[in-house]
């Protein structure tokens, strides 16, 4: 739904913008039936204006959490990675002498291209053009790994068992950090919040149009604080474009590449 940080950028302007016009229209509304029945204009809309709020602060605290907790899924994926990675070249010890070199130097690739990948986001083209270098690289440890292994005979079948199996949790853990990285809720669900912005904000405008000026303080204020929310939302679900930022976790990888000599 949301490709770069400037969409998001531009969809919470376009938001705010929308909530000023939604509570000048409903003010005006007011007015208008105000104008026409002074004393019942607002008989019986506390029940509706306290559910359509109450609705909101629902939807904006599932959609928090849920985001927030994507969030931090995203930063376990990485330390998991960086952990797999470095047992699985650890282990790349119990090969023979003579193929270590070779792989050890395509693992430091190999994790240098895993960096890349996230380093490019938001650029979701670019990064999908990493994550190919990456599966290429992939194949090929792969490949050697089994050779090597397979020529271990000293070392028997647990060798093989050892290496394959930290390999293979290595190449694992990049297709749940990729998923993680595309997991967002519906597209509908933040349709659905905008909608319920915009209809708030008219039936708060219409609240204050027992008043004959605007209150710019309060209008300015509910905008500015409801689009706010929804931004950092955003930001939990896209980060590493935005104030929120996942970057330094990626930390743990690059230590991981600083200890292969």
């Amino acid at each position: 739904m949301f490709t770069s940080i400037s969409s998001v950028v531009w969809s919470i302007v376009g938001l705010f913008a929308g909530m000023l016009i939604m509570l000048e229209t409903g003010r005006r509304i007011g007015g208008w039936r105000r104008a026409r029945d002074n004393d019942g204009h607002a008989t019986g809309t506390g029940a509706i204006d306290g559910a359509v709020f109450g609705l909101i602060g629902l939807l904006i605290a599932f959609t928090f959490a849920g985001a927030a907790g994507r969030f931090d899924m995203r930063r376990q994926l990485i330390l998991e990675e960086a952990n797999a990675i470095g047992t699985a070249y650890l282990r790349l010890d119990l090969l023979p002498a003579a193929d270590q070199r070779e792989l050890k130097t395509l693992f430091r690739k190999y994790v240098d291209s895993r960096l890349a990948v996230y380093a490019v986001l938001p650029d979701v083209e670019a990064a999908k053009g990493k994550l190919a270098a990456s599966a290429t690289l992939q194949s090929e440890i792969w490949s050697r790994c089994v050779v090597s292994s397979s020529g271990a005979v000293a070392n028997g079948p647990a060798v093989t068992t050892l290496v394959l199996s930290s390999l293979n949790a290595m190449i694992d853990i990049t297709t749940a950090r990729t998923v993680a990285l595309q997991t967002h809720p519906p597209p509908v669900i933040f349709g659905m919040l905008g909608v319920m912005m915009l209809a708030g904000s008219m039936l708060a405008g219409y609240g204050m149009s027992s008043t004959q000026k605007r209150n710019w303080l309060h209008m300015m204020v509910f905008a500015v604080l409801m689009s706010s929310s929804i931004y950092v939302i955003l930001d939990f679900e896209y980060p590493r474009g935005g104030l929120i930022r996942i970057d330094a976790v990626d930390q743990t990888l690059i230590d991981v590449r600083d200890a292969m000599k």
